[in-house]
């Protein structure tokens, strides 16, 4: 005797059907694959399907097991679009169009999409727009203007901010820091 104890599934025995579902139960096999992708980040709807389908699960089966996980609240992509919006607004200081654009990638319905993102207000979203300017503002010291402006302007345009906000606000920040700025109300 070892001193160790055995449990049930511990011992040498252990077969790998006892890990996995059988692979001649589909719907128990995409309850599995759907459980282990959520328990990683919160998953779409789409994002689902995909990996189910990738998984050759029979689509009727995937749609069963889709909807009951949506019945029962562990798939909601309207839940998932508002928390997307959130933190990548804040954590990386996208713009409603390029979070409309990543919730479209990620298979999210247009409608909820455009809800998600209906909760960022165009002065939230400048005034995130003016903090990622004043960052980076630092770096593009020593450049000539209409450098600095590209550089400022091309880092809001990337992220989606509007180029009329994207103008101003660097306009406005390099004003700020005692940079002429006449002639850069003309669109770049």
């Amino acid at each position: 005797m070892t001193g160790r104890t055995e449990w049930p599934g511990d011992g040498s025995d252990s077969s790998r059907a006892e890990k996995e579902p059988s692979p001649q139960d589909p719907a128990e096999r995409a309850r599995a694959i759907c459980l282990r992708l959520l328990t990683g980040s919160p998953r779409t709807r789409k994002q689902l399907a995909d990996a189910l389908r990738k998984r050759e699960i029979p689509d009727e089966v995937a749609e069963e097991v889709l909807s009951r996980f949506e019945d029962v609240g562990l798939i909601d992509d309207a839940a998932f679009a508002g928390a997307w919006v959130e933190s990548r607004h804040h954590g990386r200081g996208l713009a409603r169009r390029a979070l409309a654009r990543e919730l479209r990638t990620k298979g999210v319905e247009p409608t909820l999409i455009q809800e998600a993102v209906e909760q960022l207000d165009s002065e939230r979203e400048e005034a995130t727009a003016r903090e990622l300017v004043d960052r980076k503002l630092r770096a593009t010291r020593g450049l000539d203007r209409d450098r600095r402006l590209r550089r400022l302007a091309g880092m809001l345009a990337r992220k989606g901010y509007p180029e009329g906000m994207a103008l101003r606000v660097v306009r406005q920040a390099l004003e700020a820091e005692g940079e002429d700025t006449d002639g850069l109300d003309e669109p770049f």
